[in-house]
């Protein structure tokens, strides 16, 4: 399972909401925060290797001050944004991060379990393999029955006949012949082990309350508060300001 943070915008755009707030803004102070923000991080929201100390010391004074107001007057903070990948969860533990869509503005896209019964995922009798790659979690933790029987040297047949109907082995069991290619047919074989992947938006105060959900010390599946652990190792590297001390505080 892997975590990819792909980006964090909005930084300038909270730093600005400070002097809206407080009645101290001007379009040539918004500018000269915009233009700061650009000479310290990338447009992924990353530090400039080459930024100038002068600039990086007082953006780095701009964000704690933010902070020192967000974590507490959290609409500020719902201006960071962060873009993430994650491949390798499995379907359930997918399911469970799902459960959070609300948190994300519903900015999240999966693999569909859809679609995917083409050419390349097919068995010698046209049956779907697409859904037999399981996430690492399960990996060393279960077997299918099709793995299990081929250990044991079990064979089983491409097709069998069943009340006059002729069904073609697939992914954990057998499908109707004519349903072989059907993304609706295989799918309702398909086992919450299975590997997914999805990319989801979310800004930095609901990041806060999923992480207080799902992190190390809750109740989550192991391989879900693994995806949660990696996910705030990723933005306290890329921006250290935050943090999981910050994750914690902010109110939400």
């Amino acid at each position: 399972m892997k975590v990819y943070l792909n980006r964090v915008t909005g930084i300038d755009d909270a730093i600005i909401t400070m002097f809206i707030s407080n009645g101290n803004w001007t379009r040539e102070l918004e500018m000269d925060i915009r233009n700061l923000h650009d000479r310290v991080l990338d447009r992924y929201g990353r530090r400039l290797p080459d930024a100038n100390p002068a600039d990086v010391e007082r953006f780095g004074d701009l964000v704690k001050r933010l902070l020192n107001w967000g974590w507490k007057h959290i609409t500020m903070l719902r201006f960071i944004d962060f873009s993430i990948s994650v491949d390798g969860l499995h379907r359930g533990g997918q399911d469970d991060w799902d459960s959070h869509a609300m948190r994300f503005d519903n900015r999240i896209i999966r693999l569909s379990t859809r679609g995917r019964a083409n050419t390349k995922y097919q068995t010698p009798s046209g049956g779907s393999t697409f859904g037999s790659e399981m996430s690492d979690f399960y990996k060393e933790r279960v077997l299918t029955t099709d793995s299990a029987l081929a250990i044991l040297g079990i064979t089983t047949p491409d097709k069998i006949e069943y009340e006059g109907k002729t069904y073609v082995k697939c992914v954990n069991g057998y499908v109707l012949e004519e349903h072989a290619n059907s993304p609706d047919a295989l799918r309702g074989l398909y086992m919450l082990s299975m590997s997914s992947m999805f990319l989801f938006k979310i800004n930095l105060t609901e990041w806060a309350h999923v992480y207080k959900e799902r992190n190390v010390k809750g109740y989550a599946n192991p391989e879900v508060k693994a995806t949660c652990e990696a996910i705030a190792d990723a933005i306290q590297e890329a921006i250290p300001l935050l943090d999981r001390e910050l994750f914690e505080k902010i109110k939400n």
